[in-house]
Order: C-alpha cells, then structure tokens, then sequence
C-alpha cells in the first residue's frame, strides 16, 4: 500500500509560479512511478507529469513542458510540482498518484485526495 497527501495548492494570479508537494508514505520501492494528475470543472482527468522513485527519467504532458518541473526528494519521501507562468487554463484540482513503471502516466493505483490550484486572469 501507498499513501499519498498532496498540499500547496491556492489561488494565484495568471503568470505566478506555485509549487506542489505530495508526501508518500507505504511500500514505495524503486521503481514505483510517481505522477500528477490534474482534473478540471467538467473535463477528465490528465495525465500531468511523471518521476520514478530512482533514477532521472521524467516525462510531461505536452500542455505543460517548458513550464512545470516535477521532481523528488527521497529523504523526505516527498515529490514536487512546480509550475511557472501559470494561466487560466491550468485551473483544476490536483492529484498525486502513484503505479510501478511507467503505466503511472495511464492508470495509477493509487491516488491522494487532491489539491485545488485556482489561476484568475
């Protein structure tokens, strides 16, 4: 099992940066896939961006590369979002998950609660 609890999200203005931290906890070995996924008002939830527990390899999805950076802290058992120049358009609440190997980009099983990032123009 893994637990997973994500914070940092809140109200910003289009063009401001916010960082995510998601908190694991559990059976976590190394090469478990942790994500972020985001859902907004009548959309479904995307895939967001992707690290492994080891190693370097991350992957984005297209609609945030050059903007966001995901990245892990593994003494702290914590992994980051940080998203810069941020726009209207990324308004949703934010999910954390994790799955082995890369079909943490499709079909994670386990998830946090999510937190909400609201971006007024």
């Amino acid at each position: 099992q893994v637990q997973l609890v994500e914070s940092g999200g809140g109200l910003v203005q289009a063009g401001d940066s916010l960082r995510l931290a998601c908190a694991a906890s559990g059976r976590i070995v190394s090469n478990y896939g942790i994500g972020w996924f985001r859902q907004a008002p009548g959309k479904e939830r995307e895939f967001v961006a992707a690290i492994f527990w080891s190693g370097s390899s991350t992957t984005y999805a297209d609609s945030v590369k050059g903007r966001f950076t995901i990245s892990r802290d593994n003494s702290k058992n914590m992994v980051y979002l940080q998203m810069n120049s941020l726009t209207p358009e990324d308004t949703a609440v934010y999910y954390c998950a994790a799955e082995l190997g890369w079909t943490i980009t499709t079909s994670p099983r386990y998830w946090g609660q999510g937190t909400q990032v609201t971006v007024s123009s």
